[in-house]
């Protein structure tokens, strides 16, 4: 029975290396049933702003399985990324991107490794929650939740056990961000207690990523968070070689999305000289999450030998290929190799129940990990005038239950003392005056009220928790 599917083009050269792909799917015998649907440039055109049409989203709902091409995000206002779109709206928590270098085929500086990056999808900076507070200050929030933190640190663990991977590598900065990356990693840790069969190890993110670039083949399987796992990928798909050659998966509890990680490179669109290597590589690891491991070890394999042959399009063509081919020439050189195995590269190992759908499944809902919240004050951002006194600021509140205990400008605590702020925002910390007091939302509202009648420009406020009388901030 055939697994319906639904497949995107895209933009650029994304039409033209999904011909290749789907001819190699159909002759490789892959048991797919495709829904095409138009996403990208021809639909921003159309004035849906995320790229993607509301039959497009029907057809995701119905097969729950998207391959898609690159496509072209229009600048200008009003346009919205259709990656971040199919995430969010589709739950695509995790994003897979095995580096695998193809040495000694294709040069690259470190030999050979074969590491894998697993990277949360749907927190961090990459929210896209953002603010202008003054004329100089802007924020972004980044989100970091237990749950999410959980639930990916045990998908890169599932992954390692499902795919005979000896390590998984942690990587934060916890060292900074106590709160956020702390949780990430402290997640991590409790995970890694559950499989003790793996090695589980961590780094601050700058020297993990330092030594993931000079050391790769010291990896094997790495999880960390969404910005970070955006620029650790990149570097590695690079490093291995080539991006062309990298496919990546977006993979959630009900969807899945496989697309190619480079770009639509509309320079060369409708040349016949594009790659299809990433998204042949992304339509593998599809046909393995569907359950179709014979056809995705019977593709790949080829695809391995087709390399070996020295059959290679413009972007890999060095002095040692053998020969120089178009998107279509190669394609149908994979599909002459279909059924042979690589003689130098490692051909394909994985066992025919491994596929990754089961992988997926893993649910976090929220759990409340505390007994008591208190609330005890509140952080108000103002946009500051450097002439305005900070002294008349505190004098107003010394006989109210919440008083300034600190003033900071970028995190720095500017009073007390007689620094001066280097922005023109500051950060009020009000705490209660007597900690037998309560403290409570009126508290928080006369407080604002009175700041704005005494002409100081509230910009921004968080109210400051205890829980189970740990500090639910940090400055």
């Amino acid at each position: 029975m055939s697994t319906p599917i639904t497949v995107a083009y895209g933009d650029g050269i994304g039409p033209e290396i999904m011909e290749a792909v789907l001819l190699i799917l159909c002759e490789a015998g892959a048991k797919i049933s495709v829904d095409v649907i138009e996403i990208g440039k021809l639909v921003y055109d159309k004035k849906w702003s995320n790229g993607i049409s509301p039959s497009g989203w029907k057809s995701i709902e119905r097969t729950k399985v998207l391959l898609k091409s690159p496509i072209t995000t229009p600048q200008g206002k009003g346009h919205r990324s259709l990656n971040v779109a199919l995430r969010k709206n589709l739950g695509l928590y995790a994003n897979i991107r095995p580096c695998i270098s193809y040495h000694p085929i294709i040069e690259n500086k470190f030999g050979k490794f074969d590491t894998v990056i697993i990277r949360e999808n749907e927190e961090d900076v990459y929210t896209g929650i953002e603010y202008r507070l003054t004329s100089d200050s802007f924020q972004c929030t980044k989100i970091i939740t237990r749950s999410g933190s959980e639930r990916i640190c045990r998908y890169a663990f599932e992954y390692a056990k499902k795919h005979n991977r000896k390590k998984v590598t942690c990587l934060t900065k916890d060292n900074v961000m106590k709160m956020t990356d702390g949780t990430f990693r402290a997640a991590f840790n409790r995970i890694a207690e559950k499989y003790q069969d793996i090695k589980a190890e961590h780094y601050v993110v700058d020297i993990g990523m330092a030594r993931v670039a000079t050391e790769p083949g010291n990896f094997d399987v790495i999880v960390t968070g969404n910005l970070y796992g955006d620029i650790l990928s990149d570097i590695m798909a690079q490093i291995s070689g080539s991006i062309g050659l990298v496919g990546g998966s977006n993979i959630g509890s009900e969807y899945a999305m496989f697309e190619a990680v480079h770009g639509s490179a509309p320079d060369i669109a409708g040349k016949n000289l594009a790659n299809p290597s990433g998204l042949l590589n992304a339509a593998v690891y599809m046909l393995i999450y569907v359950n179709q491991v014979d056809a995705a070890k019977l593709i790949y394999n080829a695809w391995l030998k087709t390399l070996e042959d020295g059959i290679h399009t413009a972007d890999l063509y060095k002095e040692k290929s053998k020969r120089k081919v178009s998107t279509k020439e190669f394609a149908e050189a994979v599909v002459n190799n279909l059924g042979k195995k690589p003689r130098i590269l490692p051909e394909f190992i994985i066992s025919s129940n491994s596929g990754d759908s089961k992988v997926s499944k893993i649910r976090y809902d929220y759990e409340q990990n505390y007994k008591v919240r208190k609330l005890v004050g509140s952080d108000v951002t103002l946009a500051w005038n450097k002439s305005a006194d900070f002294d008349q600021l505190v004098k107003l509140f010394e006989s109210s239950n919440l008083k300034v205990i600190a003033i900071y400008s970028k995190g720095l605590a500017i009073w007390p003392g007689s620094l001066k702020s280097s922005s023109d925002q500051v950060t009020c910390r009000f705490i209660v005056n007597n900690e037998k007091r309560t403290v409570t939302n009126n508290d928080v509202n006369d407080l604002l009220i009175k700041l704005e009648e005494n002409s100081f420009d509230v910009v921004r406020m968080d109210k400051l928790y205890l829980y189970d009388r740990k500090e639910g901030f940090f400055v």
